[in-house]
Formats: structure tokens, C-alpha cells, sequence
């Protein structure tokens, strides 16, 4: 497939946009002025929060821009292209729900389950009243942000069987790698396999991803951008306690963007699949304007960049959160925009997408730079595209 290339001035850190088109039924849009408009947006942002490298993929109805900025290595001098690789960081929660989802669809487990059924260790503690759906959606009761830097993999039992919590299970959202983490690996234990095969397995390969991994191979070493600490300093993510499922998936822009394409439209997905990526943009709870899914959060659309910023704020990340439960749970909804941020110390990224416009977005970079501007960023964006197609929605 032929990938037109644009040639851009040199204009600071912008070295290059690439275009790609597929889909011979997609809605056309002016390249040249989503260009503009996206260099408008990204070129101040990579400036002002000093980023290295950033990759910027857009699909419209099935027709795909894709927009790379900056070096994947600063000491190398290598470029942002179509193969870079960046750490998607909490993004790899929507995996671990996705596996979660597919184990249940299959009839594994059932989110009613309480957790001790997959991990009687810790039978005899809070764990005997929590199950699989409060640990899908941080409501188990207070389980922190992180595990402590004192809790190895050999240790992670005793932790949650000392782990004592400060809600009763259902009644407070607080965002936790060792929550959603605890999820996606107690999903895994009844499958039968470990976590890494099973997502790579199932849902990597399963949603035809090319260059997604758990663990980076040699052969695409190359490709692997390196991240940028706060002090400038070259970093990739580490080894840590159920890193995986929390924040250890790495991609490029055009693979992420194919997952929100199927998370649009399952129809190219087997059967299993399509009804466990359906089953993630169930809504289970409130919070202010977010309603929580699997590994996804969701928000009526349309919406406003405040809203949004609000939702992923510091606060929501950070603090106990008093929630409301949707009692059915609701259904997943085509008038809605879904969304996950997802950072690691030398990465940060986003992505969202419009079920009833089928538009989304995905922004990649090599420098963990401020959530509330990766969010309006997109916004913006989104709202560009939204008027050069013709639908004037996002206000």
C-alpha cells in the first residue's frame, strides 16, 4: 500500500507529517487543512512541554491520517515514523479489560465472582466480599494508586492478604494499578494460562496487531522510542508487580488506532472477541460526568473539554471518589466519546474515539507531558475533524 509522504519545513522540533489513507467508502476531508490544523495544536504543545517525539494517528469512517513529529531518540537523531514504538502505559488497562471481558463472555468466570474463587490465598480477608467487577473498576474498597516500592512479584500475596480496606467494596472509586491489575491476572488464572500469552494470544493477535507487545522482540528493538524523564534523562518502563495488565503494553499509532477502530466496529473480529470488546463499554457507575466501563470511561456526547479534563484529572487519579452505581448496568451507546489516558515516567499518551461519528484519535509521545493538555489537545483536534467532515457536533 502506497503511503503518500508530506514534506514539511523544518519548524523547531517538527521534522515530518505522514499521511495514510485505507477504506474506499471513507468520508474524504481536506488533508491539507487537517494538517494545518493538527501542526496548530501539536507543534506550541511539543514546544511548551518540551517533547522529544509524538505521534498523532486520526481514523475517520475508516480512513486513517497519521501525523509523526519530532525523534524517537534524542542521542540517536532518529525520527518519529510509522514503526515507532511507544510504552502505552494505563491505555494497557482497556487490554487486561478486554481479556477480563473475553474470559467472561466465555464463560470462565462471571464478574459476580468474588476474587477468592481465583486466588484462595488470600481466602479470609476482604477479599472473601470483593469481586472480579470491584476490581475491574477500582471500587474494591481503596486499593492505592501503586503497590509499594517494597512489594516484589514474590510477595504480592502477602501484600493483598495484609491489605485492609477503607470502603466497603462498591461504594468508591479509587484508580489502582493494583486493582485492575489484580483483575486481568485473576482472569488469566481462570483461563488457565498466564496473563502475557493469554493477552497476546487472544487479544493482540485477536484484534490483528503487527506491532504490539508485552516484551519488545530484538528484532523491533530498533524501533522502541526511547522515553524522556523529567530531567531529560533517556528511560524505559521496568519490571514491576502485574505491570502488564496495569501499564506494560507497547505499540505504534496505527496498531492502537486499529483497537479503536474494532472497539467502533467489532464486525471483523470473531465472535468472542466482538462480544467481549462490546462488553468493556458497559457503564457500571458514575462519577460526575464519567461513567465508568471496563478499562474505558465514558462521557454523553456531546461534551466539552472540560468535562473531559475533569474526568481525567489529577484528583480523579489521586483521591477516593463517592460513586453513584447504574442499576442495570447501561448498555454500550453509540452517543458517547470513550476514552483512557495512559502514562509511564518516560511516555505519555491518550486516546478516544466516537462510536456514532466513528472518529478517533490516538497521541503518542516520548515524554510523560501534562494529562489536561494531552486531553484538550485531542478535543481540539476532534472538533477540527468534526467540522472539515461535515459534522458540527463536538461544542
Amino acid at each position: 500500500m502506497n503511503i503518500p509522504t508530506i514534506s514539511l519545513p523544518k519548524l523547531g522540533i517538527i521534522t515530518s507529517c505522514l499521511l495514510y489513507g485505507v477504506g474506499a467508502h471513507a468520508e474524504d476531508i481536506n488533508q491539507s487543512r487537517l494538517e494545518r490544523a493538527v501542526n496548530e495544536t501539536i507543534r506550541p504543545l511539543m514546544k511548551e512541554n518540551d517533547v522529544p517525539g509524538m505521534a498523532i494517528a486520526i481514523t475517520v469512517k475508516g480512513k486513517r491520517y497519521v501525523f509523526n513529529y519530532g525523534l524517537a531518540s534524542k542521542d540517536s537523531g532518529q525520527k518519529v515514523t510509522n514503526d515507532t514504538i511507544f510504552e502505552l502505559g494505563s491505555i494497557s488497562k482497556t487490554f487486561a479489560a478486554t481479556l477480563a471481558s473475553y474470559a467472561e463472555v466465555s464463560g470462565k468466570l462471571s464478574f459476580s465472582d468474588k476474587a477468592t474463587k481465583y486466588m484462595p490465598e488470600v481466602a479470609g480477608t476482604a477479599f472473601d466480599k470483593i469481586s472480579l467487577l470491584d476490581l475491574g473498576t477500582y471500587t474494591a474498597g481503596g486499593l492505592p494508586l501503586q503497590f509499594p516500592d517494597s512489594v516484589s512479584n514474590e510477595g504480592m500475596v502477602v501484600y493483598y492478604r495484609n491489605w485492609h480496606p477503607s470502603f466497603a467494596p462498591g461504594t468508591y472509586r479509587q484508580y489502582s494499578n493494583p486493582s485492575i491489575g489484580l483483575f486481568g491476572y485473576l482472569a488469566a488464572r481462570a483461563m488457565g494460562q498466564p496473563f502475557d500469552t493469554l493477552i497476546q494470544d487472544k487479544i493482540i493477535a485477536g484484534f490483528g496487531l503487527k506491532h504490539t507487545y508485552v516484551h519488545v522482540p530484538a528484532a523491533e528493538m530498533s524501533n522502541y522510542a526511547y522515553g524522556y524523564s523529567k530531567k531529560g534523562k533517556p528511560i524505559r518502563v521496568g519490571p514491576g508487580v502485574l505491570d502488564t495488565p496495569a501499564y506494560g503494553i507497547k505499540t505504534t499509532a496505527l496498531d492502537m488506532l486499529a483497537v479503536l477502530e474494532s472497539n467502533m466496529d467489532g464486525s471483523k473480529l470473531d465472535s468472542t472477541l466482538q462480544r467481549a470488546v462490546d462488553a468493556t463499554h458497559v457503564g457500571y457507575y458514575t462519577v460526575g460526568n464519567m461513567t465508568q466501563g471496563l478499562g474505558w470511561e465514558i462521557y454523553a456526547y456531546p461534551t466539552t473539554p472540560a468535562r473531559l479534563v475533569d474526568g481525567n484529572s489529577f484528583d480523579m487519579s489521586r483521591n477516593p471518589h463517592k460513586v453513584t452505581r447504574l442499576d442495570p448496568p447501561q448498555p454500550p451507546r453509540k452517543d458517547v466519546l470513550i476514552n483512557k489516558t495512559g502514562s509511564t515516567n518516560g511516555f505519555g499518551a491518550y486516546a478516544a474515539f466516537i462510536p456514532a461519528r466513528q472518529i478517533g484519535i490516538v497521541l503518542l509521545a516520548n515524554r510523560n507531558f501534562p494529562i489536561p493538555t494531552r486531553v484538550s489537545a485531542a478535543y481540539k483536534i476532534l472538533a477540527a475533524v468534526e467540522s472539515l467532515s461535515g459534522s458540527n457536533a463536538a461544542r
